[in-house]
């Protein structure tokens, strides 16, 4: 044990976490943590501009390395702003830590009014994770932090927070900082193991659905080797993708909705599950059938069942499961067939996806793969481009390079970004809309300060596309809300110091996407959409332009 002050056991049990970013805005109510993180050393605060980009950014961190995303913010309103970030990473399963400050104890659960003052604060935050827990002595600050930590990121992976007092901050005590060896994985049962590899020897044709958990428990080896070994075709969830990269032979995309798609799993003898909720966009909100049976493998034992009945249920770590079933079924294939069969099927829903969004769109996507690094981040927001084919063509080659927001909601691209280019020390091209970029456009000056190497590219169509088309489908035609007067981003940009620069048609995308990825910092693209063929579905094309601010 060590004498220390409250704000130098924050950094200590962070540092015994391997933590080395954080995000957040200093405060009066955190600002002995930043001191102590300032004077010792190791961890790189990233100063963002909003406490829900710090979240997001945290997030977007966690999920592009594997390690914890720690953001900070002060008691009140600093956490207030912090709540979407908390539920994003928690709809997106995220190992996402939030220390926040309170106010004094002294004025604790009185009332009176204290500085950002928050009574309920830590029953709110208990809505967005997995454990929140407020310190009483500064004697327990390190090892509050180092449970929480161990409980998110045990299992599979959910957010979770931290409060502290301030002049618990400013205290001294002696302090045990608990030394960190790494976290249990949940070890999958031998008899439900058993029980699936009886199943998958006796198959002919195995479907693999492989989820966000693989991805978290680094388990994308342990898959792909399992899907060559036996020859299954792979889908993946919209959180799986990387799992197996996109441009393998038995990679199917995150097609599973596709209507294409349905014979292979009319014609599965089995579905071999691993790490999914099966969520509702992947499954057309439920509707997806099939009559093979099925083997659901999850650390998440609340998860297997919620949405479809498993034949056989392995709760257990991704990665220790399919090392199991990699060793246990050595020499087993199944019926080849059912593999070519899928690739088929595959460009089939490919080749029909290409055609609903144009040609403009499908070349712009092919410049993003055909420029971008093959190991470089690729996030998306919820935007039109994201939705028809960000999310669904636009192939994902390497682990963990894809990122957008599970629980869909507009404006996390931008941070997300940072902090996943910030962990992984590569690139990141943003799809952004125009209304969602305006959400957290504060955070462009984050990446312009610290020279974030993203390229953000911003569909303009001067409003919510989305929305556009369900009240045109749904209203009569009347459009309401949804028709936005936008600023020049090509200047707002620049007076960020960022380089940015006009583009309106796909030629002039892929150039300007070179100059971006060429660049040593960030960079923006201001993509005109009423230049571009209209994409089909939801990319109706923008109204006639209204006039911008700075018209």
């Amino acid at each position: 044990m060590r004498e220390m002050t409250g704000g130098e056991a924050v950094y200590e049990a962070l540092r015994a976490l391997g933590v080395e970013h954080v995000f957040g805005i200093v405060s009066v109510h955190n600002i002995p943590i930043y001191d102590a993180i300032h004077r010792l050393g190791g961890i790189t605060p990233v100063a963002v501009r909003h406490e829900q980009g710090a979240v997001h950014a945290a997030d977007g961190y966690a999920r592009a390395t594997g390690k914890l995303g720690v953001a900070i913010a002060s008691t009140g309103p600093g956490t207030t702003n912090a709540m979407t970030g908390l539920y994003e990473a928690q709809f997106a399963s995220s190992r996402v830590l939030l220390i926040t400050g309170q106010v004094e104890s002294l004025y604790y659960g009185k009332g009176k009014g204290f500085l950002h003052e928050a009574e309920a604060q830590l029953p709110m935050l208990r809505t967005v994770t997995r454990r929140a827990e407020s310190v009483r002595r500064t004697e327990e600050i390190a090892e509050t932090i180092i449970a929480v930590a161990r409980d998110i990121q045990t299992g599979r992976p959910a957010p979770g927070a931290v409060e502290i007092p301030i002049d618990l901050q400013y205290g001294r005590a002696e302090v045990d900082i608990p030394h960190i060896e790494g976290w249990p994985r949940v070890r999958p049962g031998r008899d439900a193991l058993a029980r699936a590899a009886d199943i998958l020897r006796s198959a002919r044709r195995v479907l693999i659905w492989a989820g966000g958990g693989v991805l978290a428990s680094g388990a994308e080896g342990e898959l792909q080797t399992l899907a060559e070994s036996l020859g299954a075709p792979v889908v993946t969830s919209a959180n799986g993708r990387g799992a197996i990269p996109e441009d393998h032979p038995l990679a199917l995309g995150p097609l599973s909705a596709h209507p294409a798609l349905q014979e292979l799993f009319d014609t599965a003898d089995v579905i071999l599950a691993v790490g999914t909720r099966f969520q509702a966009g992947a499954t057309r909100n439920w509707s997806l059938r099939w009559p093979g049976r099925l083997i659901h493998i999850d650390a998440d034992p609340g998860v297997i069942g919620r949405n479809y009945t498993a034949d056989v249920a392995v709760v257990g770590d991704a990665r220790l499961a399919l090392a199991a079933l990699v060793r246990d079924l050595a020499g087993v294939r199944v019926e080849p067939a059912f593999a070519a069969r899928a690739a088929e099927l595959k460009e089939a829903a490919r080749a029909q996806i290409r055609r609903e969004i144009g040609p403009d769109y499908a070349a712009i996507m092919d410049a993003i793969r055909e420029v971008t690094p093959r190991d470089a981040l690729i996030v998306r927001d919820a935007t039109v481009p994201a939705y028809l084919w960000g999310n669904r063509l636009l192939p994902i080659l390497a682990p963990r390079t894809s990122i957008y927001p599970t629980s869909a909601a507009i404006g996390p691209a931008m941070p997300l970004a940072i902090g996943a280019a910030i962990g992984a020390g590569r690139p990141a091209v943003v799809i952004q809309g125009d209304g969602g970029f305006m959400l957290n456009i504060g955070e462009l000056a984050t990446a312009a300060q610290y020279r974030v190497p993203v390229v953000v590219c911003v569909f303009n169509d001067h409003g919510y596309g989305v929305l556009r088309t369900i009240e045109a489908r749904t209203f009569e035609g009347r459009q309401f809300g949804v028709d936005l007067a936008t600023p020049d981003f090509v200047q707002v940009a620049r007076g960020m110091g960022v380089p940015a620069e006009a583009v309106d048609s796909p030629a002039a995308f892929r150039a300007a996407l070179e100059r971006g990825l060429a660049s040593d910092g960030p960079y923006l693209l201001d993509i005109d959409m009423s230049k571009l063929t209209p994409m089909g579905g939801l990319g109706s094309p923008p109204p006639k332009r209204t006039p911008d601010i700075a018209d």
